[in-house]
This record gives structure tokens, C-alpha cells and sequence, in this order.
């Protein structure tokens, strides 16, 4: 596998890093990427939407009228699905969609989400962050140096560069996650800034900040 180029903060050229062949260097399977993004988009959803049926609903215990000789619709109850308060007919309720993904799958469609970013051009390389304290003014500059400003991006961490996540965190379009956390999706589909709420924050990045005191997050 040729070399690629690995930069400093700066956006100049420090080293060289040879890529593994069998993960940078493959065909890229089309197919499984998308089966593996809609089966990890899928089990990112809640599942919690819920409303009553008919017989949940309250009322309705009694036969409104009589069966026959009103000369309008017969009808066993007024929490029947076309009253108004009636129960939903298929009413949803909480569950999982969470999809069954294969390991080799897995894998597969993340080699192949790396070998076509490097083929694209979409990969960059970066020796190391240098933030000795949390500071996005030198992140923005970061990027520029980098030609990265202004695009959607996701930004890969150590779970210990604490300053690297609080420098890039308020930025609105870069992503920032650490390596356990990549995954096909993440890499193709940076989540907008409305999005991000259902990720986490690195734990280990969490437990250090709150630990020393100098940051704390929602949960």
C-alpha cells in the first residue's frame, strides 16, 4: 500500500504513515455499506412513540343506542376507532428496531468506507491536536490550515485529548467522536448539529472533566 502524508496542526507535511492494504486498499462494497448504515441508523432510534387502543381508552362501557329501529348506524361503543376519543386502530407502541448485523458485515463495510475515503480524497491525517487548553479559536484556525473550514466532517479523538473534544465541540458542522466510537454511519453521515443530542459524550473524556472540575454536561 503507497504511503499517505501525515500533518500538523499547521496543515504542513511532518511524516509518513503506511496504510494497511487490507483495509485502506479494498473495493468498496457498496451494498453492505448501506445494509450496515440503515441497521446502525435503525437501532439509534427510541422506539418509545405510544398511544391507546380501544380498549385502553376510557368509556365507553355501555352500547350508545339501541341495536335497531333509530334508523342510524348501529354501534357497540363510543370509544369504537371513528368517535372522537376512540382508540387508535394499530396503535403503535414502545419497541425496538434494532436490526441484526453479521460481524463480517460489520467490518467489511467499515474497510470499505475507509478504502473509499482515501480513493476520494476525504481522508486527512493529523500527527497531533497540540491543544494545551480548550480553545476553538485555535481549532477554527486548525481547520483552515487544514482546508477543512465551513464542511461537514467527523473528527476522530483520543479518548484522553480532553482539550482536542472542547476545542472542536462548538464548531457546528465538525463531529467529534473517539476511535471506539467510528463506525460506517458516523463516517459517511456527520450528524447536524439537531442530531446530536442522541450521541454521547466520550465517557472517559467525561469522567477526567468532571473529575478535575473544569466542565460538566447535561445529560
Amino acid at each position: 500500500m503507497a504511503k499517505f502524508e501525515v500533518k500538523n496542526s499547521e496543515g504542513k507535511k511532518v511524516a509518513e504513515a503506511e496504510l494497511a492494504a487490507e483495509v485502506y486498499g479494498i473495493e468498496p462494497n457498496i451494498h453492505v455499506m448501506h445494509h450496515i448504515v440503515k441497521c446502525q441508523m435503525a437501532s439509534w432510534r427510541q422506539g418509545t412513540q405510544s398511544a391507546k387502543g380501544r380498549s385502553e381508552v376510557s368509556g365507553g362501557g355501555q352500547k350508545p343506542w339501541r341495536h335497531k329501529g333509530t334508523g342510524r348506524a348501529r354501534q357497540g361503543s363510543i370509544r369504537a376507532a371513528q368517535w372522537r376519543h376512540g382508540g387508535v386502530v394499530f396503535a403503535p407502541k414502545p419497541r425496538s428496531y434494532a436490526k441484526r448485523m453479521n460481524n463480517k458485515e460489520v467490518k467489511l463495510a467499515m474497510r470499505s468506507a475507509l478504502s473509499a475515503k482515501l480513493a476520494d480524497g476525504e481522508l486527512v491525517l493529523v500527527d497531533d491536536y497540540g491543544f494545551e487548553k480548550p480553545s476553538t479559536k485555535a481549532a477554527v484556525a486548525m481547520l483552515k490550515a487544514l482546508g477543512l473550514e465551513g464542511k461537514r466532517l467527523t473528527i476522530i479523538v483520543r479518548d484522553e485529548d480532553v482539550n482536542a473534544y472542547l476545542s472542536f465541540r462548538n464548531i457546528p458542522k465538525p463531529f467529534i467522536i473517539t476511535a471506539d466510537e467510528a463506525n460506517t454511519c458516523l463516517l459517511y453521515t456527520s450528524p447536524s448539529p439537531r442530531d446530536r443530542q442522541k450521541y454521547r459524550m466520550p465517557s472517559s473524556a467525561c469522567k477526567k472533566k468532571t473529575n478535575n472540575g473544569s466542565a460538566s454536561r447535561k445529560s
